[in-house]
């Protein structure tokens, strides 16, 4: 699978947003989230489809969602258990978690 094949594409509304790789024809992977308070994105979900996992491409949903909180920039909040784990195998990447509320 080529770089082309899966593009990220990040959609958003009223809150609510998703990062989407097309994978065939109505199959997708997805990272899902919400705005929080004081700017914060929640992820709460990242699904790949069975026959396409081991190929990297949650890893392609998570590189882009840290770019955007690079390039943005907000924190990150993460509840799904890959981005909680993908927050512990890259310490690089502390400046962007949220504090953990008081």
């Amino acid at each position: 699978m080529s770089d082309a094949e899966t593009e990220v594409r990040r959609e958003e509304k009223d809150g609510h947003g998703r990062y989407i790789i097309a994978l065939a024809p109505g199959v997708e992977a997805e990272m899902s989230f919400r705005r929080g308070a004081n700017g914060t994105v929640i992820v709460d979900h990242t699904g790949v489809p069975k026959a396409f996992e081991g190929r990297g491409i949650a890893g392609r949903l998570m590189a882009a969602l840290i770019a955007d909180a690079r390039h943005e920039p907000f924190a990150i909040v993460p509840l799904c258990s890959y981005v909680a784990a993908q927050f512990r195998r890259h310490p690089e990447w502390q400046d962007l978690l949220a504090a953990p509320a008081a």
